[in-house]
């Protein structure tokens, strides 16, 4: 490992990180008979620095070739008051087996065990030597998500949910009861994040909010950037106050097709998606090393930023 230095992110690894991603993701999947994940331009990936940073400036990874000063890996740290989120992480595939991946996790895994802080992150489950990478390192698998994506009609999809409450935009004073909801349901305080989407400065987030008689009993986030369409985080009570969600930022995307992760347990939601003209692609797996309380909710995580 003396060929390579692990060091912060900065400003000028912005490109060079976007790339690595684009390059690295669509390497290993097409390596293994699917087709790439990213498409276009490799700049496309540059959502993940922008994001990121705009949230947690400087708690971005490195891993650069010591010689060439090649940036040759990287990671994304998301920490919040109750976990650390583990972002994407990517080593180039001209250096695959030299211990890029492990090199990265384990300054994570002592930053938050200095902290006491557990950490969390969606994987793949057809990507083994991730699955490994982490479970050697102590995390354990919580839930399975089916991933999903559905193309939406120009004229939106023609259908409807029978759910109590009402859906609505939401709005910078539901921050507070969306916390409120998560902690309750999964343990986690993500108040910077909901800020951060509701008041949308880039113009391509979207967070709706499903509202009872008690107040706040869900909401979702999507993401409609060119790079990345996809819904979450997001989380309810119950699995048709999911789906009315769903729908709502399906139509949202007419003419898209936006891609969101579904617990595999959740039957009925399932077969409801289904019946829209949903169709699988994946399987991603939420990972936790520490504590974690069990799920008494529907999650929907995302990988941007990492909300497992």
């Amino acid at each position: 490992m003396s060929d390579f230095k692990l060091r912060s992110m900065n400003a000028g690894d912005r490109s060079e990180v976007a790339e690595l991603i684009y390059l690295s993701t669509n390497s290993w999947y097409v390596s293994h008979g699917r087709p790439p994940i990213f498409s276009g331009d490799p700049m496309s990936a540059d959502i993940f620095f922008d994001v990121y940073e705009a949230l947690d400036p400087g708690c971005g990874l490195v891993v650069e070739h010591t010689r060439t000063k090649r940036v040759v890996g990287s990671c994304f740290v998301h920490p919040r008051p109750t976990h650390i989120a583990l972002g994407i992480m990517n080593s180039h595939p001209n250096y695959a087996g030299r211990g890029i991946a492990r090199l990265l996790l384990k300054h994570i895994v002592d930053e938050a065990d200095r902290l006491r802080l557990p950490l969390r992150l969606v994987s793949s489950a057809l990507n083994l030597d991730s699955f490994s990478l982490y479970t050697r390192a102590g995390f354990v698998a919580r839930r399975i998500f089916q991933d999903m994506y559905l193309a939406v009609p120009s004229g939106g999809l023609n259908v409807s949910v029978d759910v109590a409450g009402t859906v609505r935009d939401a709005k910078p004073g539901d921050v507070g009861a969306m916390v409120a909801l998560e902690k309750e349901l999964v343990g986690l305080d993500r108040a910077k994040d909901f800020a951060y989407f509701i008041k949308n400065a880039w113009g391509f987030w979207h967070v709706s909010v499903i509202e009872g008689d008690n107040g706040i009993d869900g909401f979702l986030v999507s993401c409609g950037h060119s790079g990345l369409n996809m819904f979450g985080p997001g989380v309810t009570r119950r699995e048709e106050q999911t789906a009315a969600l769903i729908l709502r930022e399906l139509n949202q995307y007419r003419g898209r097709h936006p891609l969101f992760l579904v617990p595999v347990d959740c039957g009925n939601l399932v077969r409801m998606l289904y019946d829209w003209g949903a169709r699988n692609c994946e399987l991603h797996v939420s990972q936790v090393r520490g504590e974690a309380l069990p799920s008494k909710g529907i999650v929907m995580p995302t990988f941007l930023p990492e909300t497992a």
